[in-house]
Formats: C-alpha cells, structure tokens, sequence
C-alpha cells in the first residue's frame, strides 16, 4: 500500500533524454513501472503547470494564466507573485484539509505556496533592504528554514536565477529534501529541480554538456531514492517524476511592445532622461512569457491590434476569446488576445527605441519590476558589467503546446504500472495527474 507519494518536478526532461546510460536511476524508476510522454497546459510556463498539477484544473478555473498577472485596476503588472491565494482552486493540500485524513504534505520551491495549507512549505523569499539584499527563504512552519540552513548551509538565490545559476541550487534543494523526508516523513511531498531549465535557455536543446547535465539530475534522484530506501520507505513510496514542458530552439525574440509603440498604441513617459511603460495611456500592451503573451487592449482598438499582430513575422496564433476557451485559459486574468510565437521565437518586453533610454532595472537581474519574463538575465556582459539588452543571447524557449510530431513533449515516470485513475493510452496530462493524486485523499 502506498502510503508515501514524492513528486519530482525536473524542468525540461523529455521521454529522449531517459536512458540506461545516462539516466540509470530515472530509467530504473521507470523500467519497473512506466514512462510516457506528458500533455501540459497552456501556456506551458512554471506557475501555470505547477498550479494545474496541484489542483487537477486547468488555467480557465485557478487563474493561474502564466507567471505574471496583469491588475487591470492598478494598471499595474506583477510576475512571480508567491501568494497561495492567487490560485482560485482547492489544492491537494486543501482537499487533505477538507477531508481531515490526516496526511501530511510537503512542498519545496514550488510557485505560489506562502501561506498555503500545505504543513511545510519552503520557497525562496528574499527581502531587499535599502542597502542590501538578505538572500532568506520563507518557510513554513516559521523557523524551519534556520533549522535547515544550520545543517546544510544558507540558501544561495545568486546560483537559483541570473548570470550566475548553476548546479548548486539543484544541490541544496535536494539536501532539503532528504532533510524534509528523514525530519518529516510527509506522505505527498514535491520538490524541484530547476538545473536542466537554465542550460536549455542559454544553450539551446543539444548542447555538448547535455549528457553530464542529465547524468547530474539523475544521481540528485538517486540521492533522493538512497534517502527513501535508508529510511525503510522504499516499498510505501511512489515516485512520480515529470516535466512541466520540453523546449524548442529559438534564434531571436519579438519585441512585441516596442511593435505596438510603433503603431502609437503603446505609450511611455520619461522621466529624468529614461523610458518607463505607461499603462494608463497605453491603448495595448503585451505581458509576455517566453512564447506567449498576454495582450491586454482598451476598448475600440481590438481591430487595429489584431492586425497587426497578424502582420508581425514570428507570430504562429493570435487566440480570440473562442481559442482562449480551446486551449482552456479563457479567465478574466487572461490577455484581451493571446498571441503565440513560431517555436523557433520568443517574446521580449522591451518598448524602447534607444537602448540608452531603457530603464535601470532592464540592466539588473529585477523579476518583479520588469512587465515580463526575461531569460536574458542568465546572461552578463562584461564590458558594461550588466545584463546584455539582446535577446539573440537566449537559445531555447517554451510556452506554446508541442505541435504533432513534435519530440518536446515533458514526461511521466512513475515506479508504479497501470495506476488506478490514470488511463491509458496518449492521453495524459498534467491535470490528469492532479486529479488522480486528489482522489487519492478523498
């Protein structure tokens, strides 16, 4: 009887990049249970994917429609908001409560998980002083976190995000979780392996290094399996490995809201000599995130903007509010129209003309204050001793759905075969796999 559930969210893996040369432990995982491709949600970006997994639903229902959102109210534009409230559906850590059962859930640096049901949550939270910035994690219940960091060391976010990310945080989140499962013993836990993402965004989907890479999240899963064993779990646990999405190679970015300045329906106001977005004169703009982005238009300017749009190379979809409901993100958060690039291009922020007027924070590793996702802050130029403004720099990308025949899809291994409630066949998906761990509980 299963009585443990380990969830492990490594970005990037796809079904081609399992073996039993590279990968023996996933692969073993998977040789006594099942591998197969994974169908994600629409946009195939972090929060999207994670809040759809947890709550069995898709966008349309938790609201969750791509890591930033957009306050209409406010005019204000906001990515990676941590918030568990943001997420407008029952989680399983919610249904656990509902249903009082008992079971104990852990989850580490996931999305949207402060002030979560769930009984331990541990997420990056730095707080930025006036003259520093104190590299702390949130964690639940309080104190946890210092408990951690006196055994394994304090979390480093430099090597989580920006030019200098690197295997160590994938390291310290693993050594988290072992210290979570000999502490805790949680019966649904799920954890996070961010290293695979970084090196597909700088390098493309083939790089020369791929092999190591794969070889090093795979002994981080034996590590986690070694823990298990040596803590007499082994035979009450499932592991579920996945995938939030695959990537496509792209050779440069559209930057949508510089087009829509062009066309006079983006506006901006400078202040002491530099460019800032001005959303409340703007008649459109764009909140984009990798290869989707949300464009939210006033009133009467729909026609004009779709034709543009339309006229825009790169550009594979634009979705109307009847695709918005095909590709279940129809919700009031949701861009005005949705517009999705070729696979092989991504969408940037910027809206200025001259790179000397763009503002301070384009420069600096800042994903809070910047109205979209942007991969060009793994990147560092030397000569100005800052973030590089070219997005030529980025090689790989995600967000759109794998077309057919498409060999980016993510992936589902399980140590378990022909899993009640989760069929068979090449229809499996993330909110699949949501529902099926939600009716575990109930």
């Amino acid at each position: 009887m299963v009585k443990h559930i380990i969830v492990v969210d490594i970005v990037g893996l796809e079904g081609r990049h399992i073996s039993e040369e590279t990968t023996p432990n996933i692969f073993n995982i998977s040789k006594n249970g099942e591998i197969r491709d994974l169908q994600t949600v629409f946009p195939a970006v972090t929060c999207t994917v994670q809040s759809s997994l947890l709550s069995g639903s898709y966008p349309e229902v938790h609201g969750i429609i791509s890591n930033g959102l957009y306050d209409r109210q406010h005019y204000s534009v906001s990515f990676w908001e941590q918030s568990s409230n943001l997420v407008q559906a029952d989680r399983i850590w919610d249904t656990i409560k509902m249903h009082q059962n008992g079971s104990k859930t852990a989850v580490l640096f996931w999305q949207n998980t402060m002030y979560s049901n769930a009984d331990l949550v541990l997420t990056p939270r730095p707080l930025h002083m006036d003259d520093k910035m104190v590299m702390w994690c949130y964690s639940k219940p309080p104190g946890f976190y210092e408990k951690l960091f006196e055994k394994i060391g304090k979390f480093d976010l430099t090597s989580y995000w920006g030019p200098l990310v690197s295997k160590k945080s994938s390291e310290w989140i693993e050594m988290a979780t072992e210290y979570v499962l000999e502490n805790e013993k949680p019966n649904f836990l799920f954890t996070y392996i961010p290293h695979l993402d970084y090196s597909f965004q700088r390098k493309g989907t083939s790089y020369k290094e791929l092999k190591d890479d794969l070889r090093f999240v795979d002994e981080l899963v034996g590590k986690l399996m070694k823990k298990v064993s040596d803590l007499g779990m082994l035979e009450d646990t499932q592991f579920i490995i996945f995938s939030e999405y695959g990537f496509t190679d792209v050779n440069s970015d559209i930057p949508l809201n510089s087009i829509l300045r062009e066309n006079e329906l983006v506006a901006v106001r400078e202040i002491e000599g530099l460019e800032y977005l001005d959303l409340e004169y703007s008649k459109a703009f764009a909140m984009v995130d990798h290869q989707v982005a949300h464009i939210y238009v006033k009133e009467n300017y729909a026609s004009q903007v779709r034709k543009i749009l339309e006229g825009i190379k790169g550009i594979d979809m634009i979705l109307d509010n009847n695709l918005k409901q095909q590709f279940r993100v129809n919700h009031p958060r949701s861009g005005d129209m949705i517009a999705v690039s070729n696979k092989d291009k991504w969408f940037s922020y910027y809206w200025w003309f001259d790179q000397l007027k763009a503002p301070s924070f384009s420069r600096r590793v800042d994903i809070h204050r910047k109205p979209g996702y942007d991969p060009v802050e793994l990147f560092f130029d030397p000569n100005t001793k800052s973030i590089p403004l070219n997005g030529k720099l980025v090689k790989g990308s995600h967000g759109r759905l794998p077309t057919q025949g498409q060999s980016s899809n993510p992936v589902f291994v399980s140590n378990v075969r022909n899993i009640d409630g989760i069929p068979d066949g090449n229809d499996l998906s993330v909110v699949t796999i949501g529902r099926y761990l939600k009716n575990m509980i109930s």
